[in-house]
């Protein structure tokens, strides 16, 4: 299928839930077209797809572990096949695993790195090489980074990772108008964040964030809109932390 040249784009990894499956929506109510990513099936990816078809817009599904370069690249190859080009990349795939470092194998620490930091890679890697000039890439970081709590060294270890490579990148595609940030989200209510904690560190967290709850999905969604926007065409290179004031 040839997509007109005036549609708009976006892939977003790990959307068939959490805020993944929530930045497809609000990008597909922003008038993209939408290549809605999950790795476990394609069933959940499908239903995201099935509701933004419903709404009025457009989308895919695809099933592709982005952490493996020919996933990364099939998920790259169907959205142009589909929509003619791509011109927003939103890297939301990822795994948490939080463990001591004392607990932790070199298997737990290869599982994040793999799908934190490779998985970005990857499709920074075919991004660079494949996204329409005056493009985005929105990455996803944590707030973590800054509260160092125990556990946390792989998944930090890896978001710090994706942090650097997102100021690299934004400078050298620059030049071709594509701008690259990262969005750094404090505890946010997904099944994600409750893997690996107990009601205790859940409480913790809580309490440590100035405004005094978990974020929602609703409240991060809509700053991958902005950055890939019109409005946020002079920001790029940035780290923008969406945590309730947790630091």
């Amino acid at each position: 299928m040839t997509a007109s040249p005036s549609l708009q784009t976006a892939i977003v990894t790990g959307s068939s839930r959490g805020i993944g499956r929530a930045v497809a929506l609000e990008l597909a109510r922003q008038g993209f077209a939408v290549t809605v990513n999950g790795v476990r099936g394609v069933e959940d990816a499908a239903k995201v797809a099935e509701a933004i078809q419903q709404s009025g817009g457009r989308a895919i599904a695809v099933q592709a572990d982005v952490a493996d370069p020919a996933g990364a690249q099939r998920l790259f190859d169907r959205a142009e096949r589909e929509f003619g080009g791509v011109d927003a990349v939103v890297n939301s795939a990822g795994v948490i695993g939080l463990k001591p470092v004392a607990e932790l194998t070199a298997d737990d620490f290869n599982r994040v790195i793999r799908v934190n930091v490779n998985g970005t890679f990857n499709m920074l890697h075919l991004a660079a090489n494949r996204l329409r000039d005056g493009g985005s890439i929105v990455n996803f970081s944590t707030s973590a980074l800054a509260t160092a709590l125990p556990g946390y060294a792989a998944y930090n270890a890896s978001k710090a990772a994706v942090e650097a490579m997102t100021r690299v990148v934004s400078k050298e595609l620059g030049r071709r108008g594509i701008t690259v940030n990262a969005i750094a989200p404090g505890p946010v209510d997904t099944e994600m964040f409750f893997q690996d904690k107990n009601q205790e560190l859940v409480d913790r967290l809580i309490k440590m964030t100035p405004l005094g709850r978990l974020g929602k999905v609703e409240d991060i969604a809509p700053l991958v809109a902005f950055l890939v926007g019109p409005e946020a065409r002079w920001v790029s290179g940035q780290v923008l932390r969406a945590n309730g004031g947790l630091g």
